[in-house]
């Protein structure tokens, strides 16, 4: 049972293993990617209706670029697919849209989607849904770094809370939670300033496969943890 005066305010998920699922099966890639998105529709409304604030999704890194032509014209044609059919709906529920990473990158026609599906909802009040697309943890520190050098900002005005406002997730909660599937256990160039002091959830299960109830079951594994940010426990038993 989950304790609801502890749900994360921030989950951000790295949704790995589509193309193994896929593999494993015998089908093409695109059938492992198709069900991760269904997956993440399931999940995205399970972390509304239990009252998360921010849900991040990792769905497609900067390092993807490299992977072959085909590959990632699939993916950009699912994801313009997902935003039309899906995600339109979600913000018509009240959920806020965002997006980080270089989004200039992508195709013209997902830009305008995007940016659309921004503004449209900019009013809403919801739980905010953040897409990482093109998007790098380092490349998003350097991005920072520059913005700073253009400001020609004094070094001792340099903050963390000044350094935050240049990142892409300005204004976002850092994340609470860090769930990734598939088995693999590092971070993939996700959110590194801001996963200093988040708790992660490592699990074999691959993305497709990973159902409501074993998000519930991250999230009571979050809630049995005790989080400290640096600090010592209030009583220290010997």
């Amino acid at each position: 049972m989950l304790l609801s005066g502890r749900i994360p305010a921030h989950i951000a998920i790295i949704m790995d293993g589509n193309g193994r699922w896929a593999a494993m099966r015998g089908l093409p890639r695109v059938e492992g990617h198709k069900r991760g998105a269904e997956r993440a529709k399931e999940i995205i409304t399970a972390a509304k209706e239990i009252g998360v604030d921010t849900l991040t999704l990792y769905a497609f890194s900067i390092e993807n670029w490299q992977r072959p032509d085909d590959e990632v014209s699939m993916l950009m044609r699912l994801l313009e697919f997902y935003i039309k059919k899906e995600f339109h709906e979600l913000i018509k529920k009240g959920m806020v849209f965002r997006t980080i990473g270089e989004i200039w990158r992508l195709p013209e026609n997902i830009r305008g989607l995007l940016e659309d599906m921004t503004t449209r909802s900019s009013g809403n009040t919801g739980m905010k849904l953040v897409l990482a697309l093109s998007y790098g943890g380092r490349n998003e520190i350097i991005r920072a770094v520059r913005k700073l050098v253009d400001s020609k900002a004094r070094s001792e005005d340099i903050t963390d809370s000044s350094f935050e406002s240049l990142l892409d997730t300005s204004g976002l909660p850092a994340p609470d939670l860090i769930v990734r599937t598939s088995g693999e256990k590092r971070i993939s160039n996700f959110l590194l300033w801001q996963a200093a002091y988040a708790e992660f959830y490592f699990t074999d299960t691959l993305w497709p496969d990973f159902t409501k109830d074993e998000f519930f079951l991250a999230l009571h594994d979050y809630q049995q943890r005790e989080r400290r940010f640096g600090a010592v426990p209030l009583k220290v038993g010997f």
